[in-house]
């Protein structure tokens, strides 16, 4: 798969000591190799990889599963070489057996021949280890028997006692539940309590799920009670449905003292001598400043070294701080992805950079796989405070022009995702990002690098609140929810607006990830009674989520007089062209009818129709 090449080719390049071994029992599930792999063979295949002409590339070893010997031979002269040389390897072991098939679904009887079943059962590298340590008389039969019971033995124990430690606390939760259904029973005669007692006495397997699923079944059962039984029994399930939240759903992201969430945000600081200028300069300053105070930090992408960067916000730096601080990579964003993660792994602060966000669809199997779920996968055990760093939104071209905000929202939980509108705003989460132990994505907004800025005084030192929204402007009568680019053209929009004698309050809210955990988005809408949500995300797409989180996750839904109304992209990417982006983008002209709609879905005789097919 692609993963495996931008691998195989990246530890070619980069010359990293890696041994790859690859178990080949000429099957992938239950397709052969010949419909698999050109040639039949991963080693022919990769033939190319090899060391030639003095040129560097990748060692490949070929050897058979069964030879206990060659393979010792085989890895023994190899591996000393991957460590020394730091030359990358890989071992293509062939002849490998699959005695049960690729799992119980896949039953191998089904796709492979008589000779083939055999080989399996003969060729088990196993029985042949068996067989040659006989032959070398290392061992006599009667030995390899007590042996493999006394083995056997040892590890059914340990799955027993595995097994005891795990039901001890699950026959005291039991218990205390039957206990609960017996009081409720004699308080009320219930048959259907009586059910359910008789049903989990009888249970032959205890779980967590099938306790808490009881007792909830049973709440329903006695909710016409007035007795002691039924609150206790609510004190039940809601101690455990506590205990089971924290088992099972906890550890998503940092609780330590170190998350980014806890860092005390630090103002920018400004004054007569701070220098205006273009935004990409901002963060040129910034990256510069965090480059000098923690030497962990480096950066890693296609462009960012010797180039500056194709929007220049690296320039100079490489040439300042080194090319181990800021390296140029290949086209190949998943294996980027895949070098932050284990850099912060071992203790690093990488930023790596996706040069649009649109690319970050080719690293997003990494980012929702280990990234994201990598505090939660270890129970806070292990962290990889990656930054990644990318930009977007407001670009013109089919493969340039996404704002996938609902992909990202949806498949990487456990990252924060922080959207700012300009670039002061970028420095900021950058600042608070690299302090945090979290891993953070920041989406710049791409056209924004010109834009001339104010230059913070205290660039690399000031830091924003995660989940906090900003009010950029006040108003009384719409609340308009928006970020990223949408920012200023909705600023624009809203001077037409107030032409009209509509007052609208604009919320950049900042970070979707977290998003407003002081729910200040509701306290507006409670002041305008409407809400307008604003988005380049396609219809459906961060809209949703935005309006999940107004509405129903802060109960705005209480204070709204109007419907509450979303404007967004069109469903298709934006073509080339000033025109394309008009038309497939909320412009200010969007905005100024939607909330005019709103203000006329209010109160028609106020404001008289545009004789528009929206009428």
């Amino acid at each position: 798969e692609g993963l495996f090449w931008e691998t195989l080719n990246a530890a070619g390049v980069l010359q990293v000591p890696l041994a790859i071994s690859i178990w080949d029992d000429g099957f992938g599930i239950s397709v052969p190799n010949e419909l698999q792999t050109t040639k039949a063979s991963i080693s022919k295949l990769l033939a190319g990889f090899a060391p030639a002409d003095g040129q560097k590339g990748v060692d490949i070893y070929v050897g058979k599963g069964w030879d206990y010997l060659g393979l010792c031979d085989l890895y023994a002269g190899a591996i000393p070489k991957v460590r020394k040389d730091h030359a990358p390897a890989l071992f293509h072991i062939s002849d490998m057996t699959q005695p049960q098939g690729h799992s119980t679904s896949g039953s191998h009887e089904r796709y492979k021949s008589p000779e083939r079943l055999r080989f399996e059962t003969e060729g088990d590298p196993i029985a042949r280890m068996r067989t040659w340590m006989l032959a070398q008389e290392l061992a006599g039969s009667a030995d390899l028997d007590a042996w493999e019971a006394e083995d056997r033995k040892a590890v059914e124990d340990i799955r027993a006692a595995a097994w005891e430690l795990y039901q001890t606390p699950l026959r005291l939760e039991h218990g205390r539940l039957v206990a609960l259904l017996e009081r409720a029973r004699d308080e009320a005669p219930n048959a259907g309590i009586e059910s359910l007692l008789e049903e989990i006495r009888q249970t032959g397997e205890l779980s967590r799920r099938l306790v808490v699923a009881t007792a909830r079944r049973a709440l329903l059962l006695v909710r016409g009670d007035d007795g002691g039984a039924k609150r206790e029994l609510a004190t039940f399930v809601a101690e455990q449905r506590a205990a089971n939240d924290v088992r099972f759903n906890s550890h998503l992201q940092s609780g330590s003292v170190h998350s980014p969430a806890r860092i005390e945000p630090t103002d920018p600081v400004f004054s007569d001598a701070s220098e205006t200028v273009d935004g990409r300069v901002v963060l040129v300053r910034c990256f510069d400043a965090n480059l000098a105070r923690d030497p962990r930090i480096h950066i890693i992408g296609e462009d960012i070294g010797k180039l500056g960067d194709v929007n220049l916000v690296f320039e100079g730096l490489q040439a300042k701080h080194g090319p181990l601080r800021l390296t140029d990579t290949g086209i190949r964003e998943a294996t980027i992805m895949g070098q932050g993660i284990g850099a912060a792994l071992r203790g690093l602060r990488p930023i790596v950079d996706i040069q649009y966000v649109d690319y970050l669809l080719y690293a997003l199997e990494l980012a929702s796989d280990d990234l994201a779920t990598l505090r939660f996968r270890t129970a806070g055990a292990q962290q990889a405070p990656v930054v990644i760093r990318t930009k977007g939104h407001r670009l013109q071209g089919i493969w340039h022009t996404g704002s996938p905000m609902g992909v990202i929202l949806n498949a990487l939980r456990g990252i924060h995702v922080a959207v700012p509108r300009n670039m002061v705003q970028a420095a900021g989460f950058y600042n608070t990002f690299l302090r945090g132990d979290d891993p953070a994505l920041v989406i710049e907004v791409l056209n924004g690098y010109r834009f001339k800025e104010k230059l913070p005084d205290n660039i690399g030192e000031f830091t924003l609140p995660l989940g906090v929204p900003e009010v950029i402007r006040e108003g009384s009568d719409i609340t308009l929810v928006t970020y990223g680019a949408l920012c200023r053209i909705a600023l624009e929009a809203c001077t037409t607006l107030a032409e009209l004698g509509i007052s609208v309050e604009v919320i950049d809210v900042r970070t979707l990830l977290p998003f407003d955990v002081a729910h200040s988005i509701a306290g507006s809408v409670k002041r305008t009674g409407a809400l307008v949500v604003l988005d380049e995300d396609v219809p459906g797409g961060a809209s949703a989520y935005l309006l999940q989180q107004i509405l129903e996750g802060q109960r705005a839904y209480e204070h709204i007089d109007v419907s509450p109304r979303t404007l967004t992209a069109k469903p298709n990417r934006t073509g080339v062209g000033q025109d394309s982006d008009y038309f497939t983008k909320p412009n200010r002209e969007d905005i100024v009818d939607a909330v005019y709609g709103l203000m006329r879905e209010r109160d028609p005789r106020a404001w008289p129709g545009l004789g528009t097919a929206d009428d």
